[in-house]
């Protein structure tokens, strides 16, 4: 694994559904398994470039998420490589039957491509809005559990996703993100990254929440902690040996997460720092809320996900040390 950090960050010039859809474009004209589904988004998903280029390739079920992944579990059966796409919604609640009996417990190779994870649903509301999603397939046997942080993570992950058998839940943030990684980076499926060495404290974060960690580690470094910063972005199966290295070396941990603190990356840190290395913790996420609409920063700001609500985590456990 090699990874280019960014100089600094900003903006990503190029939305992560783009970076997706472009590589996996890119594979499809080499190897005519892949297959792409899409439940009546493809326009939201950018999926309908796929279709243009592949129109026997490329399928659009309607408004029929369970039958999207039915239909995926029989052309993997047939040798196909399927990605399905719908929001992180309907992805984890309305075609978890299916994900979990005609992906998973079948031992098919099934790709779910789930978009606007969490906040990220914005003015879709509350019904669309994700908290539970990652917690969902966690619990689901052999299904790999990826969040890719930016557009350059994302499109080096497309390769390994496609060609790493079995069943798995990909959430992705479709609009351009805050650029974490330059150009060039390689990442492998299961393994941590730390952004940011430092000693009294170590935030792990993922996703939309990365930014918001390393911006929390530049306050604090204002007031003299020294605050290191992991990237976990594979939930499943999660990286226990950064974690407990993370754990014995600076003593209290910090997850971020968007996502509901219950069952999701915080959940899943806690599980191996009780079991291998006890230290104090805390979880910044949605508290067991549902969401509402709003712009991003307002959804920020109303679900405590924002670099001060870290910096406030931080100060706690720091206490508890």
């Amino acid at each position: 694994m090699m990874v280019k950090i960014a100089s600094e960050r900003r903006i990503d010039n190029k939305e992560m559904r783009d970076a997706y859809i472009e590589k996996l474009i890119e594979l499809a004209k080499k190897d005519e398994r892949i297959v792409v589904l899409d439940a009546d988004l493809m326009h939201s998903n950018n999926t309908y470039k796929f279709k243009e280029i592949f129109p026997d390739r490329g399928i659009n079920v309607g408004v029929q998420e369970a039958n999207m992944i039915g239909l995926a579990g029989g052309l993997s059966a047939t040798g196909k490589i399927p990605f399905a796409h719908t929001f992180t919604c309907f992805a984890a609640r309305r075609d978890l039957d299916q994900v979990y009996i005609s992906a998973a417990y079948a031992k098919l190779n099934v790709k779910i491509v789930a978009t606007d994870p969490g906040i990220a649903a914005t003015y879709n509301g509350g019904t669309h809005m994700s908290f539970g999603d990652m917690g969902i397939m966690r619990e689901i046997p052999t299904m790999t559990i990826v969040e890719p942080t930016d557009s350059v993570m994302m499109e080096a992950l497309v390769e390994q996703i496609a060609y790493t058998y079995g069943p798995f839940y990909v959430r992705v943030f479709r609009k351009k993100p805050i650029r974490i990684y330059e150009e060039g980076s390689i990442f492998k499926i299961g393994k941590g990254i730390i952004l940011k060495n430092g000693k009294d404290v170590t935030v792990i974060a993922t996703g939309i929440m990365v930014s918001e960690a390393l911006e929390a580690a530049e306050i604090l470094e204002n007031i003299g902690i020294s605050t290191r910063i992991v990237n976990i972005f594979t939930l499943k199966p999660i990286d226990k040996e950064i974690i407990v290295k993370c754990a014995k070396e600076t003593g209290a941990i910090v997850t971020a997460e968007n996502h509901n603190f219950i069952n999701g990356l915080g959940s899943a840190v806690a599980e191996v720092v009780v079991e291998n290395a006890p230290v104090p913790m805390e979880r910044v996420g949605v508290q067991d809320q549902f969401g509402e609409v709003g712009d991003i920063e307002y959804l920020k700001k109303k679900f405590h996900l924002t670099a001060e609500d870290i910096v406030e985590s931080v100060k706690r456990v720091l206490k508890r040390k």
